[in-house]
C-alpha cells in the first residue's frame, strides 16, 4: 500500500494492535531511520505514524510503500540468513538475533544445502543454549520450527542463483515457544555480476584442468629414486644438506646427483645434468638450483621421465611481481610436461614408510600413521618435534612452499586413499579455492579423520554489506562453518592439534559419550572433569551399582565411590590394573582416562638421586616402584586393545620426565602419554565428535 487511507483501513482489517514500516528497495535498516512504529492500537494512531514516516523518506530510497501487521511480541529473539561467500559459496546463518545480533555475535553458519539434521546441529553451535529452554513461564523453543525455517533458506538460494543475501531479523519467540518472523530484507545479484563470477571460475577451472595423475603422487612419496639437483660439497647449502638427510635417514631406493663440476659429495658420484642420468631409475629430482635454472631444470626432468619435481628455490610468488610473473611460468610448464610440481619455496617432505627424508631442515621422525601438509614449513617441523619427543608417528610430512601448482586439497586426496596415512593434519593460512577445498575434506573426512589448524583469519570484502547477516560472516566464522560441515577437526594451537592428531593415530575411536577417569589423586580428577563438564561433549557418567560394588571389593572404603573413581592411596600391588580392567571391560563404559602414572616411580627417582642409594633394601623397592608404573602403562594399552576403547593416559611427567618408566613404556607402545587430564579429555571429545560424525558412535 502506498497512502495513509490504505494503511488505516488494512489495519482495520487485522486488528490491533499492529505495526506499520517503510519499505523501499534501497532501504536496508528501517529502526536505524525510524521506519518503524510499534503497538499501534487505533485507525488514526496508524494514519499519523503513516504519515510521519511516508515524510521521511527521501530521494535517494526511491519508490516506496508501507507495510501494517498484526504486532508480535516475544523475549527472545533470533537472527537467520543466507550469505554468499565468494571462496565457498552459500551459507545459512543463525544466531541470537534483534539489535544485539552484531553486539554479541552469538551466531553459526552452514554450508548450502542444508538438511533437517544439519539445521539441528546448527542450532547446537550456539554458545547461549539456555535461550531454548523454558524461559520465565515460557515454553521452550520449538527447535524443528527453526529447523524447518533453516532448510527454507537453504532450498531459496538453491533455487534462485541470483540470491545475493537474506536476512531475517528479529525472529521472535512466542510465549508458547513457537516462532515467527517480523522483518527481512533480501538482496539480489546483477545479471552482469553473476555472468563475470561464473566467467572467472570457468577461467580458472580451465587453468587447473591439467590433472596429476596418481602414479605421480607416488612418485613423490615412494620414488624408486631421488636426485638431488644442485648438490654441494659446502655443508651450508641446500645441496649439502639435502643430500646429507636423504643418505643418513636411511632412504634404500637409488640417490644420485648433479653438479656442474661432477664432483663427488657424501660418497655419491655427481653427474653434470639431469640428462646424464640412467633412464627409468629416478622417480623424483628434489630440486636446490637458483629459480632463474628451473625451467630447463624441469624440461630436462620431463625428458628422463621423471614424474614428480620438489623445488625449494626461493624468488617466486614470495619475491613480487616479477616473482609472480616465473612462478605462473614454472606452473604451465609443469602442466604441459605432466610433472607433479611441488613448490617452490618449500623445504621439503618426508615418507617413513620409505625412509625418505627430502628436506633442507631437520628433523626426522619416528615412524607412525600421521599424515602432515602445511603451508608453513616450520609448522611441519613443528609437528615432526612434537612427533619425536612423544613417540608418536609420523607417515608422510610436506611442506607446500607457494603451492603454485598443488596445495593442501591435492595432498589431502591423496592421503585419503593412503595406507600409511591414519589420520591427516594441516596447518593453512591462504585458501585458494575454497569450493576444492571443502571437496577435498570431505574426501578424507569420511574415510579417516582430519585435524586443521588455521592461521590468518580475515574480513572479507565480499560481503553484503547492507544484511546483519552479511556484517555477521566473519572469514573465520564461515570457515569454521564449512569444517563443521565437513567433520573436520579444528583446533587454534599446534600443540592441541598434535594431541588430537596422536589420539586418532593411536586410539580407537569412542562408541559413545560414557567416559570414566581413573585417578589416584583426588585433584587431578576434579580439574579434569571441569573440562568434561564445561565442554559438554563427553558424558563423566554416574557409576552403575554393580560397577560400583566390584571396585569396592578392591579398594578401601574411603574411596570416591563416583566419577572420577578416586582410589584415595588405597592401592595395593594389583589395584590399578584390576579396577582399571573392571572399568574397562564394563559394557556401559566407552572410555577410559587414567591419572596418576608415574608417581611411584618419581619417588624411585629420587632414592636413586639420594645418598642412601644403594642401601637399605632401596634397590628393592626402587625395582618395584618402576616395575609398577611399566605394568599400569602396559595394562592401559593392553585393555584398549582388547576391548577397543579409547584409554588414554596422562600425567605431566610426559612433559617433565620422558625417561619415568611409566612414560617410556607408553612411548614405547607408540601411544601418546598425555600432559595432564585436561588435555585427555579435550582429545577424547573431539575423538567423539568425529566418530558420531561418521555414525560410528550413539
Amino acid at each position: 500500500m502506498t497512502t495513509v487511507l490504505d494503511a488505516g483501513n488494512v489495519a482495520q482489517e487485522i486488528g490491533y494492535p499492529v505495526v506499520i514500516k517503510l519499505c523501499g528497495d534501497s532501504i536496508a535498516h528501517k529502526t536505524e531511520r525510524g521506519l518503524v512504529r510499534l503497538g499501534l492500537n487505533s485507525q488514526s494512531e496508524v494514519e499519523q505514524a503513516a504519515r510521519e514516516i511516508l515524510a521521511k523518506s527521501t530521494p535517494e530510497d526511491g519508490p516506496v510503500s508501507l507495510i501494517v501487521a498484526r504486532m508480535e511480541s516475544g523475549r527472545r529473539e533470533f537472527i537467520a540468513g543466507i550469505v554468499r561467500d565468494k571462496q565457498f559459496g552459500f551459507f545459512v546463518m543463525f544466531g541470537l538475533g534483534g539489535i544485539y545480533a552484531e553486539i554479541l555475535g552469538d551466531v553459526a553458519f552452514a554450508p548450502v544445502p542444508l538438511t533437517n539434521h544439519g539445521a539441528l546441529e546448527l542450532l547446537n553451535r550456539l554458545q547461549k543454549q539456555a535461550i531454548f529452554d523454558v524461559v520465565r513461564g515460557e515454553s521452550a523453543v520449538r527447535r524443528e520450527q527453526l529447523a524447518g525455517l533453516l532448510v527454507a533458506l537453504s532450498n531459496a538460494v538453491e533455487s534462485d542463483a541470483s540470491i545475493a543475501s537474506i536476512d531475517i531479523n528479529p525472529i521472535l519467540v512466542r510465549p508458547d515457544g513457537s516462532i515467527v518472523a517480523v522483518d527481512a530484507l533480501l538482496e539480489y545479484i546483477s545479471e552482469e555480476y553473476m555472468s563475470e563470477e561464473y566467467r572467472s571460475d570457468t577461467e580458472q577451472n580451465d587453468i587447473e584442468s591439467a590433472h596429476i595423475r596418481p602414479e605421480n603422487f607416488d612418485a613423490l612419496f615412494n620414488p624408486r629414486g631421488v636426485v638431488v639437483v644442485g648438490a654441494s660439497t659446502h655443508p651450508g647449502k641446500f645441496g649439502f644438506v639435502s643430500l646429507h638427510n636423504l643418505i643418513t635417514c636411511g632412504y634404500q631406493g637409488g640417490i644420485y646427483a648433479t653438479h656442474l663440476e661432477r664432483a663427488e659429495v657424501l660418497g655419491i658420484q655427481s653427474v653434470a645434468t639431469i640428462d646424464d642420468l640412467p633412464d627409468h631409475k629416478v622417480d623424483l629430482a628434489f630440486v636446490c638450483t637458483p629459480a632463474s635454472t628451473n625451467i630447463e631444470i624441469l624440461k630436462a626432468c620431463a625428458r628422463r621421465d621423471i614424474r614428480a619435481v620438489y623445488i625449494t628455490s626461493a624468488g617466486y610468488g614470495e619475491a613480487g611481481d616479477s616473482g609472480e610473473r616465473a612462478q605462473e611460468l614454472l606452473k604451465q610448464t609443469a602442466h604441459e610436461l605432466g610433472i607433479l610440481l611441488v613448490g617452490p619455496n618449500g623445504q621439503g617432505l618426508i615418507s617413513t614408510p620409505m625412509n625418505l627424508c627430502a628436506q633442507i631442515v631437520g628433523p626426522y621422525p619416528p615412524r607412525g600413521g600421521i599424515s602432515l601438509v602445511s603451508q608453513s614449513g616450520n609448522f611441519v617441523s613443528s609437528f615432526m618435534n612434537y612427533s619425536r619427543f612423544t613417540g608418536v608417528g609420523i607417515a608422510r610430512a610436506i611442506s607446500a612452499g607457494n603451492a603454485a601448482c598443488v596445495g593442501i586439497p591435492e595432498f589431502l586426496d591423496f592421503y585419503a586413499s593412503d595406507d600409511a596415512t591414519r589420520v591427516c593434519l594441516v596447518y593453512l593460512e591462504g585458501i585458494q579455492d575454497g569450493k576444492q577445498l571443502a571437496q577435498s575434506m570431505s574426501t578424507v573426512t569420511c574415510h579417516k579423520p582430519l585435524v586443521l589448524v588455521k592461521g590468518g583469519t580475515t574480513q572479507s570484502g565480499a560481503r553484503a554489506a547492507a544484511s546483519h547477516t552479511g556484517a555477521l560472516a566473519s572469514d573465520d566464522r564461515v570457515f569454521d562453518g564449512v569444517c563443521r560441515s565437513n567433520g573436520v577437526t579444528r583446533v587454534v594451537s599446534v600443540e592441541e592439534a598434535f594431541d588430537i592428531a596422536a589420539t586418532f593415530a593411536t586410539q580407537p575411536l569412542p562408541k559413545g559419550p560414557n567416559v570414566v577417569v581413573l585417578t589416584t589423586v583426588g585433584g587431578w580428577g576434579v580439574v579434569t572433569s571441569d573440562v568434561i563438564a564445561f565442554d559438554r561433549v563427553l558424558n563423566l557418567m554416574q557409576l552403575p551399582a554393580d560397577l560400583a560394588e566390584a571396585i569396592s571389593g578392591l579398594l578401601p572404603s574411603r574411596w570416591s565411590h563416583n566419577n572420577p573413581v578416586d582410589c584415595a592411596g588405597g592401592e595395593t600391588r594389583d589395584t590399578v590394573p584390576l579396577v582399571m580392567r573392571l572399568i574397562a571391560t564394563h559394557p556401559d563404559v566407552d572410555a577410559v582416562i587414567f591419572l596418576g602414572l608415574g608417581v611411584q616411580s618419581n619417588q624411585a627417582r629420587l632414592m636413586r638421586e639420594g645418598h642412601f642409594y644403594p642401601g637399605y633394601d632401596l634397590e628393592r623397592i626402587v625395582n618395584y616402584h618402576e616395575r609398577q608404573d611399566t605394568r599400569f602403562a602396559e595394562i592401559a594399552k593392553l585393555l584398549s586393545d582388547e576391548m577397543n576403547k579409547p584409554i588414554l593416559v596422562a600425567t605431566e611427567l610426559g612433559v617433565t620426565d620422558t625417561n619415568n618408566p611409566g612414560v617410556h613404556r607408553v612411548h614405547q607402545s607408540g601411544r601418546l602419554c598425555y600432559a595432564n587430564g585436561q588435555r585427555a579429555a579435550k582429545s577424547l571429545a573431539h575423538a567423539y565428535i568425529y566418530a558420531k560424525w561418521r555414525g560410528l558412535a550413539r
